[in-house]
């Protein structure tokens, strides 16, 4: 009687439905992630013999080990279905070097856990791609050396368990950057005159352009008042009319980065929320069928290719529902960066006759909401432009020309499936008033009446701090970080908090701030974002099979060391003194960093081990309470409790003056 084959994957949802599609000839397995890495308490990367890695296996995972130890034995064939990129191709490595010697295994890869896909890639099974795995090994190489020289440096400087890292670094200087931007930027005031004008019973709106052919600007109060005062005795009178067709492309179906900009921008997800809905829909959902069934492809891309059969399946659904109309004559086709890898397709629903409404019922909210994004992109993604006739009018006031514009959809494309604000842009949270403004039928000369002139004053704004969508697209532009890389990145900064999510948008630490100046002081290339790009370029490279892994190391690590020894060498603890004297002995109090945040604390440490939290200046509300309220940190985030901790239990989620802000 034949054995069973074994079938290795990640995660335990995603072993239950390949078990369910493959039935009771396989025995499936989940390596629940990573079983093999570097040593968690040493650098474990032999420098001085071509930057070997000392693999061990993980603390508490050897017992997953046996157990895929034990079932390969009894297996005729060992299948390695883990995910299809560097990460899923590194851990079967892992796994068939460790746990499976002499044991054939077949490597099998799949996009999307749906019965025709994974039978499919069954009946294909591949060798391991040892470039995707020299690939893997380089990056988590290069950032344990980073992450181990510079984490002592850091605590030298600043305090004791901070920790840094390659490409988390870089990140936090974009936003460092751009809070000093903010913080530099003087608001400009500026004015701008509208004009509510009617022809026959038609109203628009027409807003002043230029003053004597010259660009209006206006910079008080004074001058926008006089400058109307003059416009009202003025006839308005049409000097030019213009119509232009427009056309709006559809844009390409997600990748990885595009799905967490828009599901932040509509939906409000942060970016690590996005990936473990989206990991949830991939890895299979129970739809009342034989099986559960992987919902999207996979959701870690940079592509937007779209394998023919999904094409033509769109493309039939298009014409079902929409008609032939909304149809292109041939598939639409979208760019693919240079990094790309060409072998993933784009995020996509598998099961393009399953839309969201049929599956509402067995997908929690957040699902639904993720899975109705993806099916509607994908959907307009394959349909015609949506037309527009714009028209435009110039409105000649005295010596001032105003300008009306306004959009008629005349053919809604591919808007009919994908209308809902499908052009939001991340503006700071703030939804700017676009009203409509229709043009009615206007003829050179026409003259208009004047219902109302509206002088209004503005300021000028400073940029945006960053959001997990627009930090996440400034990432992806400068070439900082890859798919599977943007939610970690900032994970691990909110981690550190070296950075805080407020209202959705990131705002640096007093402590984000201080390792951000020490390591671009120490270290300008590690946190030159050009530099760190060209390193992921080369990290790509080695997975082509253009570059070798003992290379990339050998280059980059040579100028770090100079570095690194100038740090070493150079820095020095920064000590900030107080008005305080220790209550105990008499020395200056200073100011010191500790994991939970700042503390004051005897200049005399060791000898004497005085110290005491800083308080917010807040009185605890609770009654008869004489404490202050504190800053707190946890796995959760920041509260403020009470100085007099254990006696008084309150505490807060933000000062009480913040509330209101």
């Amino acid at each position: 009687m034949k054995n069973k084959d074994l079938v290795i994957v990640e995660s335990p949802t995603k072993a239950k439905t390949i078990s369910k599609i493959l039935g009771s000839n396989f025995t499936v397995l989940s390596s629940m992630g990573h079983l093999i890495d570097l040593p968690k308490k040493e650098m474990g990367v032999d420098i001085e013999n071509g930057f070997e890695p000392e693999y061990v296996v993980i603390s508490g995972r050897q017992k997953v080990l046996n157990a895929i130890k034990k079932e390969a034995k009894e297996a005729d064939t060992v299948y390695m279905a883990t995910d299809p990129d560097r990460e899923g191709e590194a851990i079967g490595w892992q796994i068939r070097k460790r746990a499976l010697k002499g044991k054939k295994v077949s490597r099998v890869v799949f996009h999307e856990i749906t019965p025709a896909a994974v039978s499919e890639a069954f009946k294909h099974p591949r060798d391991f791609d040892e470039n995707m795995v020299e690939a893997q090994a380089g990056r988590r190489i290069l950032d344990r050396i980073v992450g181990y020289f510079l984490s002592p440096l850091l605590w030298k400087k600043i305090a004791r368990g901070l920790s840094g890292g390659r490409v988390q670094s870089v990140a936090l200087r974009l936003i460092i950057e751009r809070e000093r931007q903010i913080q530099k930027f003087v608001p400009k005031e500026y004015w701008e005159i509208e004009a509510e004008l009617k022809k026959d019973n038609n109203q628009f709106v027409a807003k002043l352009d230029k003053i004597e052919g010259e660009k209006a600007e206006l910079r008080n109060n004074e001058d926008a008042h006089k400058l109307a005062e003059y416009i009202k005795a003025q006839q308005f009178i049409v000097s030019e009319i213009k119509k232009t067709q427009k056309k709006r492309n559809p844009t390409a179906p997600f990748i990885t980065s595009t799905l967490q900009q828009e599901a932040f921008n509509k939906l409000r997800f942060n970016s690590t929320k996005t990936m473990i809905v989206a990991q949830q829909l991939y890895e299979g959902i129970d739809i009342g069928e034989e099986a559960p069934v992987g919902l999207i492809t996979y959701m870690r891309t940079d592509s937007p290719r779209v394998a023919p059969e999904a094409i033509k399946d769109v493309r039939n659904y298009i014409a079902q529902k929409f008609g032939e109309n909304y149809l292109p004559e041939t598939p639409n086709v979208f760019k693919v960066k240079k990094s790309a890898q060409e072998a993933h397709e784009a995020i996509r629903p598998t099961l393009i006759n399953h839309p969201p409404q049929m599956l509402k019922n067995f997908l929690s909210p957040e699902q639904y909401e993720l899975y109705e994004l993806i099916y509607n992109r994908f959907v307009s993604s394959q349909m015609k432009p949506a037309e527009f006739l714009v028209t435009t009018a110039s409105i000649e006031a005295g010596n001032c020309l105003f300008s009306a514009s306004g959009s008629i959809c005349v053919f809604d494309g591919f808007l009919a499936q994908y209308s809902k604000n499908e052009e939001d842009e991340d503006n700071n949270g703030e939804q700017e008033d676009k009203k409509k403004n229709v043009i009615p039928e206007l003829s050179k000369d026409d003259v208009l009446e004047l219902m109302q002139l509206i002088p209004s004053q503005h300021f000028t704004k400073p940029p945006a701090r960053f959001s997990d969508s627009s930090l996440v697209k400034a990432l992806e532009e400068a070439g900082i970080g890859r798919p599977s890389t943007y939610a970690p990145i900032i994970s691990t900064l909110i981690l550190r908090d070296y950075i805080r999510r407020i209202k959705g948008y990131f705002q640096p630490t007093e402590l984000g701030f201080k390792v951000c100046d020490m390591l671009v002081e120490y270290f300008p290339k590690i946190m030159d974002v050009a530099f760190t790009a060209a390193m992921e370029e080369e990290l790509d490279e080695i997975e082509e099979g253009r570059l070798e892994r003992k290379k990339v190391l050998t280059d980059f690590y040579a100028p770090f060391k100079v570095s690194l020894d100038y740090a070493q060498a150079n820095i020095k603890r920064e000590v900030i003194t107080t008005d305080e004297i220790c209550p105990e002995c008499g020395k200056p109090m200073i100011i010191k960093w500790g994991r939970r945040g700042k503390f004051i604390s005897c200049s005399g440490f060791p000898q004497c081990k005085f110290s005491k939290a800083i308080t917010s200046g807040v009185k605890c509300p609770e009654p008869d309470c004489t404490g202050e309220l504190i800053e707190r940190r946890s796995k959760r985030g920041v509260f403020f409790g009470c100085s007099n901790f254990p006696k008084c239990r309150h505490i807060e989620k933000t000062l009480p003056q913040d509330k209101e802000e």
